[in-house]
């Protein structure tokens, strides 16, 4: 047998990887009164005889007559676990947007653009993983629904006058993760296999009669659906899971077509100049080919094989984010020589058919990807490979300028990683998990307000994880998700996160309906308040960060809790809450908060403080010290104001926490040191030199962030270890946050921002350019130094006041363009 292996690389390309900007549009179309308060007429409908809850793929379709094309054709659409919508063979949508039972996602479509007169055929695939889910993939029972926005579109109702068909030839394939889900926590889906022998490739063509014929059979009612807004009716009773229905309130995610990649190596095959892209390759019969691509930098999004021939022949497609070594080791991420691949793997069987292609149900994630091929006895071509860009259609609106390179491609990497882990939820990572955890969406949320000036993925994070609180108060760790997890410490981050979106969004009905959730987290952690003030021990997974010293990310504690650093979460996010309570709520449970709040604070000081090392302990047998308690004891205001820059001194004295460090054997505490913050918990960190006006020594501190740009990384990892699982971790990404916030010093000023203050700190920096949204439009701003003056140019948005800082000097800033020199 011969064997084949070739890799494609971006290096050639353009700004490989780089999503380029996209309008945030918002193309759904409205939704009517009826729609939205009373049951629909739709229902959701099976296959008959087709099992409610396992795995499967099937296809639904109806075709409906038109006398003339209109001009509006307004459907909804959901199903369980997901659909994508076809209109006489074309591409019309996916959903729906994943929510829990009582938030059901529908999406609405305006048809009328792929309609004709005549005959039309609707058609949709809907698959449920079973078990094999994602993580985050809340699931009832297999089913479709479509309900027509009015009586124009009642033709469309899902009935049993829809047909439906199981489709056997794509199938999840759970064998394709199992390699991976040996060596790392996976819990994004399966792979899939197309089986062309059985696959239906007619499935967009119109069929000749309204009669089911072959595999297909009319699809099966099973119930009514409920809008959650329900007004008339007995409202969930008709559904028979009880699901509730409510709109998307998110814009459609992208799809966007992106080069695949180029060959960087390859044995076994001679592969043509334009290869994957418009030139294709064949693998002679009865031989062997492993087939290695790389973008240059990371992608989500779809992949869509194009083949021909081949019959017998087995193609695998495995995507992973680096090539790796021994013990899951990655070094320079551009370097492949005695490298390999584990990673999650799709299955193709072609038929022997021309132009056949294989596109999966769900996206997937990679800078490499590797396609193995093994013929039979006739051979196989592949015409091409193309890829289709997904996620949130962020636009970029903030800028940066220094005219330092570094501090660009910090940026601009920075945005790549923020991109790839936001879609219809932020992610934490878009290739392991896919999740929606608290601690990574509180910094992901802050970047999305800067960087575009949307603030709708926020609110659905807000959103959801109020719906995710437990009985006794706390929210999920992460949400929406099949199983829960809770993270205490992360309730208190949403609290944070509430207080983040007040500052940047003019918006105070939203923040004062999640009031009463937070009020539940606070109450949940003051009655875990321990008589001498610190927080006792408390159930569930206490993580603060992936810290070297920290086994599971749980900081040192005492028998009974004890904590200094989750206490001093708790102070930070009371202080938080009481604030909101004066704005919009109870002045009352603010003055009760701000009271617990010092006495907490108070206790870790008299219990924590440490004379002789000038510190805060992490627990009050002060045998274990931590960057982290220390950046909270700052933030929280629980130290002396006079000994806090001394404190912030000794943490930055203590270093970086490098790939160096993180791989080695032994630990800060176990040389009596500081356990060092990793990336996550260094956006902290910036915050202390923001509090206190020490934003000049920020760009000193991105040396981890130009470490992970000389291993070749193109979105920044989840952890300082070589050995890190995921290369694309969005709570690294807070450089972007930090360049405009604190370089550029662009910071609301009020809540609401309904005023900006800007101070900048810029270091060593001779000049610096930036510009940030705002709801009245864009705030740009220019300095340059004269010696020890600073020029400055400042255009603000209509309607926007403000005031500008320096060296301890305010001025007043009106609207408009103004420039000034301070000395």
């Amino acid at each position: 047998m011969k064997s084949l292996s070739f890799i494609l690389s971006g290096a050639a390309m353009l700004a490989p990887g780089v999503l380029p900007p996209a309008a945030a549009l918002d193309t759904s179309p409205p939704i009517s009164d009826a729609v939205l308060h009373r049951p629909w007429t739709g229902q959701w409908i099976e296959c008959a005889g087709a099992p409610q809850r396992d795995a499967g793929v099937y296809r639904f379709r109806k075709v409906i007559g038109l006398p003339d094309k209109p001009e509006r054709f307004v459907v909804h659409v959901s199903g369980d676990n997901r659909f994508v919508l076809h209109v006489n063979g074309q591409r019309v949508g996916a959903g729906p947007a994943r929510g829990d039972k009582y938030h059901w996602r529908f999406e609405s479509f305006d048809l009328a653009p792929f309609l004709q007169p005549g005959r039309n055929l609707l058609s949709a695939v809907v698959w449920n993983f079973g078990t094999d889910a994602p993580g985050a993939q809340v699931s009832l029972r297999t089913g479709f629904v479509v309900q027509g926005d009015g009586s124009a579109e009642e033709a469309a109702h899902t009935d049993a006058t829809w047909q439906c068909a199981p489709e056997p030839g794509h199938q999840p394939w759970p064998e394709g993760a199992l390699e991976l889900r040996a060596q790392q926590y996976f819990v994004v889906g399966p792979g899939e296999r197309l089986d062309a022998a059985q696959y239906d490739w007619d499935w967009a063509r119109l069929p000749e009669t309204s009669a089911p014929v072959g595999r297909w059979t009319a699809a099966v009612p099973y119930g009514a659906p409920s809008p959650r807004t329900i007004t008339e009716g007995p409202g969930y009773a008709l559904s028979p899971e009880g699901r509730l229905l409510v709109p998307d309130p998110l814009p459609p995610m992208e799809y966007r077509d992106v080069p695949a990649g180029e060959v960087v190596r390859s044995s076994g095959v001679t592969v043509q100049g334009g290869f994957p892209a418009s030139a294709g390759a064949t693998v002679p019969a009865g031989s062997r080919a492993s087939l290695l691509l790389d973008r240059g930098a990371l992608l989500a999004g779809y992949p869509e094989l194009v083949f021909s021939g081949g019959r017998g022949a087995r193609v695998r497609l495995t995507y992973q984010e680096a090539l790796v070594g021994d013990g899951f080791r990655k070094g320079n991420r551009n370097e492949i020589e005695g490298k390999h691949m584990v990673g999650l793997s799709d299955e193709v069987r072609p038929d022997g058919g021309a132009a056949r292609v294989f596109h999966p149900l769900w996206w997937r994630t990679w800078r490499y990807l590797e396609i193995d091929v093994e013929t039979a006895e006739d051979p196989l071509t592949l015409d091409a490979l193309r890829a289709h860009a997904t996620g949130y259609p962020f636009e970029e609106k903030a800028r940066v300028d220094a005219g330092d390179e570094t501090l660009g491609q910090i940026w601009k990497v920075g945005w790549r990683t923020a991109r790839l882990c936001a879609h219809e939820t932020y992610m934490d990572c878009p290739y392991y998990e896919q999740l929606q955890y608290v601690g990574d969406t509180r910094i992901q949320a802050l970047i999305s307000y800067v960087v575009t000036g949307d603030g709708r993925l926020a609110r659905q994070a807000i959103e959801a994880y109020d719906r995710s609180r437990r009985s006794d108060g706390i929210t999920s760790s992460r949400y929406p998700a099949a199983e829960p997890q809770y993270i205490p410490p992360f309730s208190l981050l949403w609290v944070g996160m509430i207080h983040d979106f007040w500052r940047y969004r003019d918006d105070p009905e939203f923040v004062r309906a999640q009031l009463p959730g937070s009020r539940t987290v606070l109450d949940w952690f003051l009655g875990h308040q321990r008589s001498d003030g610190l927080l006792g021990a408390m159930p569930w997974w206490i993580f603060l960060d992936w810290a070297a010293d920290f086994p599971a990310g749980v900081p040192p504690q005492e028998p009974d809790g004890q904590s200094a650093p989750i206490t001093l979460q708790m102070v930070s996010a009371l202080r938080e809450a009481a604030e909101l309570e004066d704005a919009l709520g109870d002045p009352h449970r603010a003055r009760v908060y701000r009271a617990r709040a010092t006495e907490a604070a108070d206790a870790v000081f008299r219990l924590c403080w440490d004379e002789r090392r000038g510190l805060l302990a992490d627990r009050p047998s002060k045998d274990r010290f931590s960057q982290h308690t220390n950046i909270l004891g700052i933030l929280s205001d629980a130290l002396p104001a006079e000994s806090r820059g001394a404190i912030l001194d000794r943490v930055l004295a203590a270093g970086t926490l490098s790939y160096r460090d993180g791989a080695g054997p032994e630990t800060a505490a176990a040389r009596g040191g500081l356990t060092k913050a990793s990336y996550y918990f260094r956006f902290y960190l910036s915050r202390a030199l923001e509090k206190l006006g020490r934003g000049d020594e920020y760009l000193s501190q991105l040396e981890p962030w130009r470490e992970m740009l000389e291993l070749g990384l193109s979105t920044w990892a989840e952890t300082p270890d070589d050995a890190s699982r995921s290369d694309c971790h969005a709570w690294s990404a807070h450089p972007n946050y930090d360049l405009l916030t604190i370089v550029a010093g662009i910071r609301p000023g009020a809540p609401g921002f309904r005023t900006v203050r800007i101070e900048p700190s810029l270091g060593t920096l001779d000049r610096f350019e930036a510009s940030m949204p705002h709801e009245r439009g864009l705030i740009s701003v220019s300095y340059r130094r004269q010696g020890s003056a600073l020029e400055t140019r400042i255009v603000l948005p209509p309607g926007l006041p403000g005031e500008f800082a320096w060296r301890g000097v305010t001025r007043a800033l009106q609207a408009g363009e103004q420039s000034f020199r301070m000395e």
